[in-house]
C-alpha cells in the first residue's frame, strides 16, 4: 500500500499548476505525451513473454503502471486511467493504419510539441514541472486530469 494518499499527489502537483494558462496547457499537453508514448510504445515489435506468447509493448506497459502505480492508490481512478489508456490504445491503431506517415513518427512530433508547451506552461507559472522532483510525478500528471473530471461528475476517487 502507498505511503501517500492520491489526494496528498494531487496537492503537492497542484502546487506547481495554479495558473490559469498553466493548467489550460497541461490539459492539452499532459493527454498528448500520454497518448504519445502509447503510441511509440506501441511501435516496438511485441515482447516474446515464455508460455504467454507475443505481448505488445504498450501492453504491457499499460498494465503494469494500472496494477502497479495507479491501483494502489485508487481503483476508481485507476479504472479511469485504463478506460483512458484504451481509447489511446484503439486511436494509436487507427492511426497506424490510416495515417500517411508512420505512427512513431507522428508520436514523435507531438511529444516534442506537448513537451515544448509543458516547459512554456511552468515558465509562465513561474515554477518547475513536479516531475523534477519525483518522478512519479509524471505518472500523476494524468490522474490530476482525471480527478478534476471525477469531481466534476462527482465520481469519489
Amino acid at each position: 500500500m502507498p505511503s501517500r494518499s492520491i489526494q496528498s499527489w494531487f496537492d503537492e502537483y497542484g502546487e506547481s499548476h495554479r495558473n490559469p494558462t498553466n493548467k489550460l496547457i497541461h490539459w492539452i499537453c499532459v493527454p498528448t505525451i500520454f497518448f504519445c508514448v502509447i503510441g511509440l510504445l506501441g511501435s516496438i515489435p511485441p515482447h516474446e513473454i515464455p508460455y504467454v506468447g507475443k505481448v505488445p509493448w504498450a501492453k504491457l506497459v499499460i498494465g503494469i503502471t494500472l496494477t502497479f502505480f495507479y491501483l494502489p492508490r485508487s481503483l476508481t481512478l485507476m479504472i479511469g486511467m485504463a478506460l483512458w489508456s484504451c481509447f489511446c490504445l484503439w486511436l494509436a491503431g487507427y492511426i497506424d493504419t490510416h495515417a500517411p506517415w508512420p505512427l512513431w513518427a507522428i508520436c514523435t512530433v507531438l511529444f516534442v510539441l506537448a513537451w515544448i508547451g509543458q516547459f512554456y506552461g511552468h515558465r509562465i507559472e513561474g515554477k518547475k514541472p513536479s516531475f523534477l522532483k519525483d518522478l512519479q510525478f509524471l505518472l500523476i500528471g494524468p490522474a490530476w486530469l482525471m480527478g478534476f473530471i471525477f469531481r466534476r461528475l462527482r465520481v469519489p476517487y
